[in-house]
């Protein structure tokens, strides 16, 4: 091969080689710093034995099951749960991004000779395999704690990919919400209403339980149909139009975010 198409292919695969690079840079930041990844991960495990083993024998019975009781809310909150822990991670991401930013980082990047699309691609990345590590960790706890999917091989293999699906849009958000913020303290708190939102959905309680208003606003926000689509695949019960509900709201979320998150990129990346 010539030396032209050695330098084309080496072009070629540049920003490719840069995003791992970046990917290690946050792989080992979370290494070294593991008190994040133990809080974000921590606080769904928290929200799960709460709602379990205090709430989960009054709300159990409400759900109208044959079983009923706590054993019954384990299997109604469980999807839940995991999709909080999609949205602690990706809080996590808008506290990292807001502190490259506000701590110089990014105006170091500048001066070196990288791809621009990795900077971000290595967050991205990285916040996908911390999420999906705080997903296997709390499908663990949630087995102990009387969680019993009765999906298939099949189903499951589904359900990973749904979860990634929403953590790839959830997590471009919050890398548009981490470069928006003016400080770390403020990118923390502005992710916020993506951990609210399940209790204003069906994640806690069926919304046909809910006060008028309430119940329209929770059929019809964004996290409902994902975790109705999550609790369908996990206990192998009918989809219906959920899920095309579920991807439609994360294509808006993570395209939006995307497109947001690189024109901010690009504006500072300008500087």
């Amino acid at each position: 091969m010539t030396a032209p198409a050695l330098a084309g292919l080496d072009l070629r695969f540049h920003p490719v080689r840069d995003s791992l690079t970046m990917l290690r840079r946050n792989l080992k930041h979370m290494l070294r710093y593991p008190s994040l990844t133990i809080m974000l991960v921590g606080m769904p495990v928290v929200f799960l034995l709460l709602f379990v083993y205090v709430f989960g024998g009054t709300l159990g019975a409400g759900l109208g099951g044959a079983g009923g009781g706590r054993a019954e809310y384990a299997n109604f909150v469980a999807p839940t749960i995991l999709l909080m822990t999609i949205t602690a991670t990706v809080q996590g991401t808008a506290i990292s991004v807001a502190m490259d930013l506000t701590e110089g980082v990014i105006a170091r990047f500048r001066t070196m000779h990288i791809a621009r699309v990795s900077v971000l691609t290595g967050h991205v990345l990285g916040s996908v395999l911390q999420a999906l590590f705080g997903l296997v960790v709390v499908t663990g706890v949630a087995l102990l704690v009387g969680f019993r999917p009765a999906a298939g091989v099949g189903s499951w293999f589904a359900a990973v990919g749904f979860l990634v699906v929403v953590a790839l849009a959830l997590v471009w958000l919050c890398v548009a919400l981490g470069q928006v913020s003016k400080s770390v303290e403020s990118a923390s708190n502005t992710p916020m209403p993506l951990l609210l939102l399940p209790f204003l959905g069906s994640g806690f309680v069926p919304t046909d339980s809910m006060p008028g208003a309430l119940r329209w606003f929770a059929e019809y926000q964004p996290f409902t149909p994902i975790i109705e689509t999550l609790r369908a695949l996990l206990l192998d019960k009918p989809l219906g139009n959920h899920l095309w509900f579920a991807l439609g709201w994360c294509a808006v979320l993570g395209i939006g975010g995307y497109l947001w998150s690189k024109k901010l990129f690009n504006r500072e990346y300008a500087h």
